[in-house]
Formats: C-alpha cells, sequence, structure tokens
C-alpha cells in the first residue's frame, strides 16, 4: 500500500532529525502528502493537507530565508492534526501515526525554541 510506504519513508526521515533531510527531499515528501489527503475526501485528512500546504509555502521561502518558528509552529500543527487522526486510522497503522506525530511536534517544538 502507498500510504504505508510513505508513511513509513516519513517516519523515517524525521527520526534522523530535520537537518538530515534535504529541502528538496521536503518539498517533494510534502506534495505527495498533500495530494493524498486531499484528495481523500476526508474532511480531517484535507485539513491535515491545507496545513501542509502551508508549510510548503513556508518552505519555499528558502531563497529569503527561512522562518524556523513559523515551520515549528507549521510542524507542531501537523503533530496535533495528525495525532487526532490517529483515532480514525486503520488499526494496523496507528502506531506509525502516533510515532509520526511525536516526530512533527519534537521537530517543531526545537525549531520554535531556535527561534
Amino acid at each position: 500500500m502507498i500510504f504505508t510506504d510513505l508513511l513509513n519513508a516519513t517516519t523515517h526521515s524525521l527520526s534522523n532529525g530535520l537537518t538530515g533531510i534535504p529541502l528538496s527531499a521536503a518539498q517533494d515528501n510534502t506534495e505527495t502528502w498533500q495530494q493524498h489527503l486531499l484528495q481523500s475526501g476526508e474532511p480531517r485528512l484535507q485539513d491535515i493537507g491545507r496545513e501542509i500546504g502551508n508549510l510548503q509555502s513556508l518552505l519555499s521561502e528558502g531563497d529569503v530565508g527561512l522562518n524556523a518558528a513559523a515551520i515549528g509552529r507549521s510542524l507542531s500543527m501537523l503533530a496535533t492534526q495528525t495525532a487526532e487522526a490517529v483515532a480514525q486510522a486503520p488499526a494496523e497503522i496507528r502506531s506509525n501515526l502516533t510515532a509520526l506525530s511525536d516526530l512533527l511536534l519534537k521537530a517543531g517544538g526545537q525549531l520554535e525554541q531556535k527561534a
């Protein structure tokens, strides 16, 4: 299943820390997630897709300097939204979604503290 593969790849990338992810790879990953979530037809998942769109906008400002605080807030929002989606997720991916939420929250908090 492509969703499970994407979830595993994202969790693996984030577990290595934000600085280990090339900006282009992060943009590609967020684009894939956004398309998948916006096309889901589920309002909660579409909200996550819209927040990913916000994150993409923040990441695309790289030429003028990334706004660490805003990126951190976006990652924290994604963590909260992901945690809320866990209850409705299929049982076989709940633990991976929880891990993703935890990683997003940690990364978001680190960026917000540095700003």
